[in-house]
């Protein structure tokens, strides 16, 4: 598997410069569908659907008679300007593929061409299902990303298990991180508005001043992770917007603070969250008072630890024993958690950093890949679709 997926390094590496040089946001990737799509039919015996979530596109290989396994890419770009120097940067201002989104897409196209080779010589008993999911990074109107979308149209329906890669720039190429458990947190953001009266700045006392409400609320806000939650479970609270007032001698009568929530258990989650309406409600000792809104967002990802398995046996035969990176995971979201809410999943993290002693970072415009990963990560996931079919894995 490895060596035909290494075949087909070409193509990999150009669908993934076609697609990082035409970036489209969540929910607008209809450039991107329709090159999938196209990919899809050119490989042959898949039975497509696009529209799906709005722009995803689904592609079934095999039948209904046997097992269902489902391989997930995330095909979104960013709004970021991008800062490289290559011949195929983003050709849409403002939008970028900085978080390897276009290399998801690619592997999983990959994976295609090498499931349909396999299914001819092998006959393959079953059914795998790619899914090409618009909107990991954004979510619409309604608060709902693309993986969530995706599940509420069904995709997940007849599936038994589901899998998923994502690259990490930082990791070094040639490397793997795949664990049971946790493996990316819930968010939640937090906007919040401090009212007071305002009033001149020279006579202070004759009205409440939501900027000195400001620093007792965000110590009780920043408190919460010292005082409030348990020190061995995970729980973040970033504040990322302060903002108030307009001129030098004017006390504003509202202050505006937004913020970000991480955690992984439901427990954590719900008192991060009441845990900021408490320090909110600190405004009202002091004269003041105030609204607050939490949007809820992604929920935490649960790795399955049979599915997580699979992936590492068949990492390990690629790659070795030695390619295993065993670092704790972040506090990072994926909206992949809805469809791992569904039916037992996981994703591993796939090692392509350049190696030359940049950090090329996710979300930033200089952000990279080692483009030899693509053929890796399109065999590992191959590879492991093979052997649940084939019953050498199970859950």
């Amino acid at each position: 598997m490895l060596d035909r997926a290494h075949a087909l390094a070409n193509e990999l590496v150009r669908l993934r410069r076609d697609i990082h040089a035409h970036p489209e946001l969540g929910f607008q990737e209809t450039r991107t569908a329709a090159l999938v799509a196209d990919t899809l039919g050119e490989i042959g015996g898949i039975t497509i659907r696009t529209g799906v979530a709005r722009t995803g596109v689904v592609g079934d290989l095999g039948d209904a008679n046997g097992p269902t396994i489902a391989i997930r890419a995330d095909m979104d770009a960013l709004p970021i300007i991008e800062a490289t120097a290559h011949g195929f940067a983003s050709a849409n201002p403002g939008v970028m593929h900085a978080c390897g989104h276009d290399a998801h897409t690619a592997m999983l196209l990959g994976a295609a061409h090498l499931l349909r080779e396999r299914f001819a010589v092998e006959g393959l008993r079953g059914r795998v299902r790619f899914v090409f999911q618009p909107s990991e990074e954004a979510c619409d109107r309604e608060g709902k990303s693309g993986g969530l979308r995706m599940v509420e149209e069904g995709v997940m329906a007849e599936v038994d298990a589901v899998i998923a890669l994502h690259v990490d720039s930082m990791l070094p190429f040639g490397q793997v991180c795949i664990r049971s458990g946790w493996t990316s947190a819930a968010v939640d953001d937090f906007a919040g508005v401090l009212l007071g009266s305002g009033g001149h700045g020279a006579s202070p006392h004759e009205g409440s001043d939501p900027v000195f409400m400001l620093i007792p609320v965000l110590t009780a806000l920043y408190g919460i992770k010292a005082r409030r939650i348990d020190p061995v479970e995970p729980g973040i609270l970033s504040v990322g917007v302060v903002r108030g007032g307009q001129a030098t001698n004017v006390i504003p009568s509202e202050v505006e603070l937004q913020g970000t929530l991480r955690s992984y258990s439901p427990r954590v989650r719900e008192l991060l969250i009441a845990e900021v309406e408490r320090a909110f409600a600190v405004s009202r000792a002091y004269g003041g008072d105030y609204r607050l809104t939490v949007q809820h967002g992604y929920p935490a990802g649960w790795n399955d630890e049979r599915v997580a398995g699979w992936l590492e046996q068949v990492a390990g035969t690629f790659l070795g024993e030695r390619a295993f990176d065993h670092s704790a995971p972040g506090l990072g979201a994926e909206d992949f958690a809805y469809m791992c809410q569904q039916v037992p999943g996981a994703m591993l993290m796939l090692g392509a950093a350049i190696g030359d002693g940049v950090a090329r970072a996710h979300h930033t415009p200089i952000f990279d890949i080692d483009e030899r990963c693509l053929p890796i990560g399109a065999a590992i996931l191959a590879e492991t679709a093979v052997r649940f079919l084939k019953g050498e894995v199970a859950l």
